[in-house]
């Protein structure tokens, strides 16, 4: 893995350490299926925006450019929202609010101000696609965390994402389980963030640990 998608997917990962777009990751991630459709749809957001703010950058007013970004953001985000009201209904209407309040999510702004406005399109929309995708993963580490441990199933409702044949990936993992209600209320998406985050800390500490041994050594 380059340094480019390593630091985008891990090293410096928007929801692990920038904590970017934190509402969306925290309400949504209730299951596995809506915590993706919401990731894709952030992964869209972000590549079509930083591909559009990329392109306009040279004719772009330096006391105008916030303005425009987010009247681009919201554009994009509403035509989104309306094809996902037409080709995935009923997972538009589970996602409810928390689609057209993608224009709001920071995530966006930040990639769209500190990068794409200062780069050429291509590398723009390289930099929307792994930001998003390693937001898009978080989201999707702690739906299916949260899914298993309140509902003792995976991949519930997938034929909302897939259509009919998502019905046979839904898994029951725990026959006759009567569920945790912490791990699906929003406290239990606090306490699946902070794994990741603990985790991700973890490996940190032990890659500056090996840095640090070896240039001892030489």
């Amino acid at each position: 893995m380059n340094e480019f998608i390593r630091t985008r997917l891990l090293d410096n990962n928007a929801a692990l350490v920038q904590m970017l777009g934190l509402c969306p990751l925290l309400a949504v991630s209730n299951t596995a299926i809506n915590a993706l459709g919401m990731g894709l749809a952030t992964i869209v957001v972000v590549v079509v925006t930083n591909l559009l703010v990329s392109l306009i950058r040279p004719i772009t007013k330096k006391e105008i450019r916030i303005p425009l970004f987010v009247l681009l953001i919201a554009s994009v985000v509403t035509t989104l929202e309306m094809m996902m009201n037409a080709y995935f209904h009923q997972l538009y209407l589970t996602l409810g609010i928390f689609i057209p309040l993608i224009v709001t999510n920071c995530l966006i702004m930040a990639r769209a101000e500190a990068f794409a406005s200062k780069n050429a399109w291509l590398i723009s929309v390289k930099d929307g696609f792994f930001v998003g995708l390693g937001f898009a993963l978080v989201m999707f580490v702690i739906g299916i965390m949260r899914e298993v441990i309140g509902q003792g199933t995976l991949f519930s409702q997938a034929h909302l994402l897939f259509g009919q044949w998502g019905h046979f990936i839904e898994l029951t993992l725990f026959p006759n389980y009567d569920g945790f209600l912490l791990a699906i209320l929003p406290p239990g998406a606090f306490f699946a963030l902070a794994i990741l985050v603990a985790i991700k800390n973890k490996r940190d500490m032990k890659i500056k640990a090996s840095h640090t041994t070896i240039v001892s050594h030489d």
